[in-house]
């Protein structure tokens, strides 16, 4: 299959005829990537169980992993749901669009293969004017799980996403890097309160502002009723270990494995980088909200490093602290405290 590719910037005026382009192969059952303000998305039909299909075939993801519907706005999330918590309303005002998916219950409307044959359907308005643009010119949901092979960090620039799907799903929607960098919260809206069942771009803290959060999930389930509950995100190429603790900590773990003959790399804030010395240096930047920008980068980068392990500091569990360690967590091979 050829991947046609269109080049849109987000500093400037959007191309109307490559956002129309792109929506008419949607709409004749075709999967398409498109930025969104987390990472890409692999999109198809939401409605159409045959376009849906061919996500998870490019992906190579298992069936029973739900897939999240994205709208364009209120109107069109009204037209996939029933019985929305009155609460809902809010938490739209403060986060939609944004980086806040609601599981609620399905009317039915989407396909059985995006909901995985689950009685609720999870469902996000993006904040990035390239997928806007695109959701309204298709005018139907469109689901979209990051666009990348099941198994790979998820790709946050359009290279990353030709790395791995060219040839394997129909157009590329390049609207440059992704911001918030890590996939969105996922929350299970129950009556009066809510469920993280994936932490993301908007935090537990922000959440309880509004409605209260009675239960983190972090463990693998066998029956997900969001991506990222039953399936490790992430294997990496490399193991990657966790260290949990200071500068002189970390360096000594990794002249230990030095001196066994390993090449090491280090995945750390900029400030560590400076006192410790490894064989590579995978800069995170200097926030918390750096390191979820760069994370996913990085974790592409250490395949062409030739490194054998990778060490990553370990970051605070608050803000979006927590979603971070949520996907290294998920893709270390040991944690050393």
């Amino acid at each position: 299959m050829e991947t046609k590719r269109w080049n849109i910037q987000r500093e400037t005026e959007i191309n109307k005829q490559f956002i129309s382009e792109a929506a008419a192969l949607l709409r004749a059952g075709e999967t398409v990537a498109f930025p969104t303000e987390t990472v890409y998305g692999l999109g198809a039909d939401a409605t159409n169980q045959s376009a849906v299909a061919k996500i998870f075939a490019a992906k190579g993801r298992p069936q029973d992993n739900p897939l999240i519907a994205h709208v364009a706005n209120v109107e069109q999330f009204q037209q996939l749901v029933d019985n929305l918590p009155d609460y809902v309303d809010d938490l739209i005002a403060a986060f939609s669009p944004g980086p806040l998916t609601y599981v609620v219950e399905s009317n039915g409307v989407c396909a059985e293969n995006v909901t995985a044959g689950l009685s609720t359907i999870a469902v996000r308005i993006p904040d990035h004017p390239v997928a806007l643009e695109l959701l309204r010119a298709c005018n139907f949901p469109v689901a979209g799980p990051s666009a990348n092979i099941s198994g790979k960090p998820s790709p946050t620039t359009a290279d990353h996403v030709y790395e791995d799907l060219t040839g394997r799903i129909a157009g590329i929607v390049d609207g440059g890097p992704t911001g918030v960098g890590v996939e969105s919260t996922v929350i299970s809206c129950r009556e009066n309160d809510v469920v993280i069942l994936r932490p993301g771009g908007i935090t537990k803290e922000q959440i309880e502002k509004i409605v209260p959060v009675t239960e983190l999930r972090n463990e693998i389930v066998d029956k997900p009723a969001s991506p990222g509950m039953k399936y490790k995100h992430y294997s990496p190429d490399v193991p990657l270990w966790l260290v949990d603790g200071d500068t002189e900590k970390i360096q000594k773990v990794i002249a230990e494995e030095r001196e066994k003959g390993k090449k090491v790399a280090l995945l750390a804030r900029d400030a560590i980088l400076e006192l410790v010395e490894a064989d590579v240096s995978l800069s995170l930047g200097s926030s918390l909200e750096d390191v979820a920008n760069k994370l996913y980068d990085n974790l592409r980068k250490i395949k062409k490093s030739d490194a054998d392990l990778m060490v990553s500091e370990v970051f605070p569990e608050s803000g979006i602290g927590q979603a971070i360690m949520n996907r290294l967590k998920k893709a270390m091979t040991a944690y050393i405290s």
